[in-house]
């Protein structure tokens, strides 16, 4: 506690609420290589270099189910209906942006897509390319290091919950649980 309060509620720290789809065909999920350069963005991307789920930060009066759809569509480049999306799981990262005293609350989705839609899907974004990657492969992508702890259980569709501690790019320590 700070000024003997919370320091959520003093403003000294915030929450940022963020969503993380995954988008399945068969044995492959979509993924995003985070690798547009600066000068493309205009920002330094925090995850540059890695691969991750669809997704990005909420807005504000926004749900996380609306965010996911809004995500999808910016990066994947279609429109998919609501109720294809798939709550999956709840993770907190405490302290993720350290230097702007940020914890975030990812909320993970996935989707099941068809063939039809796959051909629809853009290849690129101003973040990076989309690549489908057999579900074998997946650990051998760069990926945050957090992730190898609920990846599985997105990969086999078990509702999880959890909370994954950084310190800089390293798991300090972590705590995921299936809730099925």
């Amino acid at each position: 506690m700070s000024n003997g309060g919370n320091l959520f509620e003093t403003g000294e720290r915030k929450s940022i609420p963020a969503v993380l789809v995954y988008a399945r065909l068969e044995d492959q999920v979509l993924m995003i290589h985070r690798n547009a350069s600066a000068t493309v963005t205009g920002c330094e991307d925090h995850h540059a270099g890695r691969w991750n789920g669809l997704g990005g930060k909420c807005e504000a009066n926004e749900s996380a189910l609306e965010a996911a759809r809004r995500e999808f569509l910016e990066e994947a480049g279609i429109d998919l209906e609501s109720d294809t999306f798939n709550p999956l799981g709840v993770l907190q990262f405490p302290n993720f942006k350290a230097h702007k005293n940020e914890d975030w609350i990812v909320f993970v989705f996935s989707v099941e897509i068809t063939l039809e839609q796959k051909e629809k899907i853009k290849i690129s974004n101003s973040e990076g390319e989309l690549h489908w990657v057999p579900l074998g492969e997946l650990f051998r992508l760069k990926l945050w290091p957090g992730d190898r702890h609920f990846l599985p259980l997105v990969a086999d569709q078990i509702p999880f919950m959890g909370t994954i501690w950084y310190r800089g790019a390293e798991v300090e320590r972590h705590w995921v649980t299936p809730l099925a």
